[in-house]
């Protein structure tokens, strides 16, 4: 058996509007938005009875996808949105842009805030962390030609 490839990311969020909102400024594109209940759905994730909102944002190239959830029930249980960018677990996703300050000026008008400085590595890359909705982190990589 042979992996076929990464489906999606899944992130929990507080308000999915503006979550999805802020995606699309990115550059994601709305791919569907429902609503997941049912005993089906509590088997799967192993939370019993649940009512969640989901929104699938797909990149422009087909490839990857990001599942934005807003759980209605059960309320969510924990929050790690402020942890430093060595905390243990899965932490922020980061994309591919063809221009950092452009990207960050546009995202800045929809709440996102620097974590720390863009910065160079050699020259292969421009690079930072921002803060979007809800304290998202979320990680931009400019490839230098």
């Amino acid at each position: 058996m042979v992996l076929k490839r990464m489906d999606n990311m899944g992130i929990v969020v507080e308000d999915l509007d503006e979550t999805i909102d802020f995606f699309r400024e990115l550059g994601l594109e709305l791919e569907g938005r429902g609503t997941i209940e049912g005993e089906w759905a509590g088997r799967v994730t192993g939370l019993g009875d649940q009512h969640v909102e989901v929104a699938m944002m797909r990149t422009p190239d087909g490839h990857s996808r990001l599942e934005l959830s807003r759980f209605l029930t059960p309320p969510v249980v924990e929050d790690h949105r402020n942890a430093p960018v060595n905390a243990l677990g899965y932490l922020r996703v980061m994309f591919a842009v063809d221009d950092v300050d452009d990207t960050l000026a546009r995202l800045r008008k929809r709440g996102a805030q620097l974590v720390g400085d863009v910065v160079q590595y050699k020259n292969a890359y421009r690079l930072c962390y921002i803060r979007g909705p809800g304290g998202l982190l979320i990680g931009l990589a400019q490839e230098l030609s």
